[in-house]
């Protein structure tokens, strides 16, 4: 053994070892595997039935008038024009199977990173175990989590997103321990001394004063589930991300071209939303949700009929 070159040789065989180790998981485990699938797999179904199975122009309508009610008339029509051009091109049922992904790890990230993260902002000793989970998460390139995810979860739809779903998950787990830490400490000293017990401090004062912050890190989750569509594609996702790779491999740049479009059509509409839902009352004028938008006139005008 030549010692100038003694890093020729491959002393600790870690790629076996892992190798081995998933290989034991798959075969001791995979029925708990199947298992966490399950809610995945609900949600996912119903949201793309739904999507999906409604007529496009009552869907187009009705994502139009969530943007109108959630950032104004501006951004409804930014949605319209946006879904209208997805559609024209031809691509609309991939965008609905797409939205119906992003949306499922939305739901779960929202679900279990906003708990996380106020846990972490109560207690110190737990967010320095949970920041280097956090960070092996998103250092780790993506294509990595790919080959884990096939062979505990098989390909498909459910696969893809459980892969989007580690993915996309630390930024609302560090957004809402950030908005939790930096709500002013008078404002919930002022909450216990009217009595308010731990329960009440949080859901009255720091998650409203917080949810900015929330919000932001929610929209950092979807546009990092956005991000992996093309990626999740290399184990059978379907969807705007599955036109993409198509085209890339048949060298077809009108099909790959109409699903990148699709791809930044479709943040647009979601990255505007969920950013205008993140808006505080006091930066609305001091109007509820309801005062404004569709909901809105419509009240307007019930009043005055």
């Amino acid at each position: 053994m030549d010692l100038w070159d003694i890093f020729d040789t491959e002393w600790v065989p870690i790629g076996p070892w892992v190798e081995q180790f998933l290989q034991w998981v798959v075969n001791n485990f995979r029925f708990i595997f199947q298992a966490i699938k399950v809610p995945f797999d609900i949600v996912l179904t119903g949201l793309e039935d739904g999507l999906t199975g409604a007529p496009d122009l009552l869907m187009l309508a009705i994502i139009s008038l969530v943007a109108w009610q959630a950032g104004g008339r501006k951004l409804g029509l930014i949605a319209a024009a946006c879904l209208g051009s997805i559609g024209l091109m031809g691509a609309w049922e991939e965008s609905m199977t797409t939205l119906s992904i992003v949306l499922t790890c939305v739901v779960f990230c929202s679900a279990i990173g906003i708990p996380l993260g106020v846990v972490a902002a109560k207690r110190d000793r737990f967010w320095y175990f949970l920041q280097p989970l956090l960070d092996l998460m998103q250092t780790i390139p993506s294509f990595v989590y790919l080959v884990p995810i096939v062979m505990l979860f098989s390909i498909g739809n459910v696969s893809g997103v459980i892969v989007t779903f580690i993915y996309a998950l630390p930024p609302v787990v560090r957004l809402t321990n950030l908005g939790i830490r930096q709500v002013r400490p008078d404002m919930v000293e002022a909450a216990r001394a009217f009595g308010a017990n731990d329960r009440q401090t949080l859901y009255k004062v720091e998650l409203p004063l917080a949810m900015p912050t929330i919000m932001a890190g929610v929209n950092q989750t979807i546009m990092m589930a956005l991000s992996m569509v093309v990626v999740s594609s290399m184990i059978s996702v379907t969807g705007l991300g599955q036109m993409v790779l198509r085209g890339i491999g048949r060298l077809d740049m009108g099909l790959a071209t109409v699903g990148g479009l699709g791809i930044v059509f479709l943040a647009i509409v979601i990255d505007r939303t969920s950013q205008a839902m993140g808006i505080s009352a006091r930066d609305r004028g001091h109007k509820k949700w309801h005062e404004t938008g569709p909901i809105g006139l419509i009240r307007s005008l019930g009043r005055k009929a």
